[in-house]
């Protein structure tokens, strides 16, 4: 090796379906690692985010359009988080709008914005140590990475989560019945781009506290990086 070379950054990628905790639980993993982290999603939020600006009927959304919405978007680092910019605007409150949520899986099934997306995600990594998280990290984007991770959970405790979050209280069984209804679809929709990594690590959060997924992904994590730097 020469001397004289960067040391690779160390990448970390957190897969999962919807709802799964993939992005809270990659933003803790990174601070408690002092790594930075990149939440692919917010890149599709935003990316649709500025698409219900220009045209409010997603119906009518192209590919083309999308691509020429995005030049809005930017990429700023704040603490231990990578986030998007629109307009050189933080953009958080806009991301997680319920018109927002309702039409980022239309967004996401686009091929050249999906290569978009990942581009900035490489990006973002290229001089940083991170925590990756998405729907295709640990295969189509990182399929390198020092440690992958496959996050699941019961659909119902998934919905329950998201509920909670949102709500800011504990949700009817009504309520949670008609999230995991949306999931289950939302899991259909996106099944092509939630595909595990064949190396990658499954934990299945359902009755598990976050805290202890994320002790469970720091130990793992330390020791890849062990593994590398002896191997």
């Amino acid at each position: 090796m020469n001397a004289d070379a960067a040391p690779k950054c160390t990448i970390i990628a957190i897969d999962g379906p919807a709802a799964s905790g993939k992005s809270s639980t990659a933003h803790w993993v990174a601070q408690r690692l002092g790594y930075v982290h990149v939440d692919s999603g917010a890149l599709y939020r935003a990316a649709t985010a500025v698409q219900l600006r220009r045209n409010p009927v997603a119906e009518q959304w192209t590919e083309d359009e999308v691509l020429d919405g995005v030049r809005a978007i930017g990429l700023s680092t704040t603490g231990s988080s990578v986030t998007p910019t629109i307009d050189g605007h933080p953009a958080v409150e806009q991301l997680r709008t319920s018109d927002v949520t309702r039409h980022v899986s239309r967004v996401a099934k686009m091929l050249r914005v999906r290569e978009w997306v990942n581009q900035q995600v490489r990006l973002a990594a290229r001089d940083h140590n991170v925590v990756v998280d998405g729907r295709d990290m640990g295969t189509a984007v990182f399929p390198g990475a020092d440690l992958k991770v496959f996050l699941v959970a019961d659909a119902w405790e998934r919905a329950r989560r998201r509920l909670i979050q949102r709500l800011e209280r504990h949700p009817t069984d009504d309520e949670i019945a008609e999230e995991t209804d949306l999931i289950a679809h939302r899991d259909a929709r996106d099944a092509v781009q939630t595909a595990r990594a064949d190396d990658a690590v499954l934990i299945d959060t359902t009755y598990i506290t976050q805290e202890e997924q994320v002790d469970r992904i720091v130990a793992l994590a330390k020791a890849a990086v062990r593994r590398r730097e002896v191997g």
